[in-house]
C-alpha cells in the first residue's frame, strides 16, 4: 500500500469536454497520468490515488455547483517547491485562468502557507501548496 489512504475522488461536472481541457492541462503538471477514459468520464492517476470526472446527467444540471453549499469545497495539491507554485501561477495567467485572492497571493492561506488558488470550469476551487518549513514536525 502507498502513502495515501485516499483511493479516489469522483466529481460530477457540467461539461466533460471543458473539464477534460482544464484538468488534462493541469494534472500532468502535477505528476498525474491519464488512467481511464470512457464516453461519460475520464480519470487521472498519481501513484495509488486517482481523480475521476464524470458528466452529470442533464436532469441534474438545473442546480449548478457552488463550493459554499454542502459538498466539496476545494481540492488542494502538494507542490514540489515555491518555484513550482510560481511556475504554475505564471502558466495559469498565460492561459487566462483567474488567480483567486490576488491581493494576498501567494500568502492568501497565511504567512507560512505559500500557495496559488484558482478555479476549474465548474468553479471548484483548486490550490497548489508549497512544502512548509513545518512539514514533518507535527
Amino acid at each position: 500500500m502507498g502513502n495515501s489512504m485516499l483511493h479516489h475522488v469522483e466529481i460530477y461536472v457540467s461539461s466533460l469536454p471543458r473539464s477534460i481541457e482544464f484538468w488534462g492541462w493541469l494534472l500532468p503538471k502535477l505528476g498525474y497520468e491519464q488512467f481511464q477514459k470512457w464516453d461519460s468520464g475520464i480519470s487521472w492517476k498519481y501513484r495509488e490515488t486517482y481523480l475521476v470526472f464524470v458528466q452529470a446527467e442533464e436532469r441534474f444540471l438545473k442546480i449548478p455547483y457552488h463550493r459554499c453549499r454542502v459538498g466539496l469545497n476545494h481540492l488542494a495539491f502538494h507542490a514540489k517547491s515555491k518555484e513550482h507554485v510560481d511556475d504554475l501561477t505564471e502558466a495559469l495567467r498565460e492561459k487566462g485562468i483567474q488567480i483567486l485572492y490576488k491581493d494576498k497571493h501567494p500568502y492568501a492561506g497565511g504567512d507560512d502557507y505559500y500557495a496559488v488558488f484558482f478555479e476549474d470550469p465548474d468553479r471548484i476551487k483548486v490550490e497548489l501548496v508549497a512544502p512548509s518549513m513545518y512539514e514533518g514536525i507535527f
